[in-house]
């Protein structure tokens, strides 16, 4: 029989062959999937706050919604454009984002279901929370890809959301502005990073 001995030095090799593995896949897709959340949430967060600031009425906050429809997009895309290799870190990163995904419905349906209790649904914690959800699920991806600009850039996010958060249980209640904050976290943690990752991804294919 024979004995297979897996060293240390084995054990390292094999995580940084997934590593690199994972960093290849990118290519398929990963920096574009921040740039598809990114930008529409850029846009309808502008919209949103026009909408509201000259109206003064709340209900095209509602437009917020529109947010699902990328998630369609995507997993259209990743059944045309799957990749010849899946690693481990691969899944990793796929079941953190399943998760998040499942955070976003599940808050929806928590809050339409206490709203239909009380009789008023109250969508003012969904900016925070979903800032916090995206911030984590950007953090963690980060980590597994040790790619840095995915680890810090969500940092404004998560500050940001727990000033709304604090302004809720103050009872200050949520303002139009926060449609502008909740863009710009956006923007720094989604759409930065997506072009900084594409860029990574085209040297990556370049050198191959």
């Amino acid at each position: 029989m024979v004995d297979n001995k897996f060293t240390e030095k084995d054990s390292i090799d094999l995580i940084s062959q997934m590593l690199q593995q994972t960093k290849q896949n990118m290519k398929f897709g990963s920096g574009n999937i921040l740039l598809y959340y990114g930008y529409p949430a850029v846009i309808i967060a502008i919209v949103v706050f026009i909408l509201c600031q000259f109206s003064q009425n709340g209900i095209w906050s509602a437009l917020w919604f529109l947010m699902f429809v990328p998630s369609i997009v995507i997993q259209i895309k990743e059944r045309n454009n799957k990749p010849k290799v899946v690693t481990y870190m691969d899944k990793a990163i796929n079941n953190t984002w399943r998760i998040v995904g499942s955070l976003f419905s599940l808050t929806v349906v928590v809050i339409l279901i206490i709203g239909a209790v009380v009789g008023k649904s109250n969508f003012a914690l969904m900016l925070p929370l979903c800032l916090l959800y995206s911030g984590i699920g950007i953090s963690i991806t980060g980590i597994i890809t040790n790619v840095r600009v995915l680890i810090y850039t969500p940092l404004i996010a998560f500050v940001l959301a727990i000033y709304m958060l604090i302004a809720l249980t103050d009872g200050d209640g949520a303002t139009v502005i926060w449609h502008l904050y909740f863009g710009v976290s956006c923007l720094a943690m989604m759409v930065i990073p997506g072009h900084v990752l594409n860029k990574k991804s085209m040297e990556i294919c370049s050198k191959n």
